[in-house]
């Protein structure tokens, strides 16, 4: 399944998507209260894969553990995604473990889940794309998964192109 999360109001963006691609789940989270991952590790330690914050990110959690694939539609500021595009990512914790293992030369944490997602980033706005690439690519491979790429929504074309 293709999960898309569009953090926008805009909703035509994922509507063009639609019509390039109609094998996508889509969220309209633009309006959806998603609060900050608040660092309390509830989700690691006494309510495992679970968050202890009970918003409308539950549902888009619950999707993205089996998804195969994480679009995320974010706004900018300051040349990066917004709050509410980082908050989807930032909330993505309770599908890892606190467990470290190394990786190479680096540690990374234990998935708590079989299935990985890939994730990739359309974005409005202006933004740094090579930044955001290089975070995006560091983001999948927290979670044992791939970047799909980061893109800005006039080259919508191309990241459904990465839609399979």
């Amino acid at each position: 399944m293709i999960l898309i999360v569009n953090t926008t109001t805009d909703t035509s963006i994922t509507a063009e998507i639609r019509e390039l691609n109609k094998d996508v789940e889509i969220i309209e989270a633009g309006a959806m209260k998603i609060s900050n991952c608040i660092g309390c590790n509830y989700c690691w330690l006494k309510t495992p894969g679970v968050c202890s914050i009970h918003d409308d990110y539950e549902q888009i959690l619950k999707k993205i553990i089996v998804a195969d694939q994480l679009w995320v539609i974010s706004d900018t500021a300051l040349g990066f995604i917004d709050h509410k595009g980082k908050n989807i990512f930032d909330r993505i914790m309770p599908v890892v473990t606190m467990n470290l293992k190394f990786k190479g030369k680096q540690m990374r944490h234990i998935m708590r889940y079989d299935k990985r997602t890939d994730v990739g980033i359309i974005y409005t706005g202006d933004a740094d794309r090579e930044y955001l690439e290089r975070w995006n690519s560091r983001a999948a491979l927290n979670f044992d998964s791939n970047s799909l790429g980061v893109f800005p929504v006039s080259e919508i074309k191309e990241a459904v192109s990465c839609m399979y």
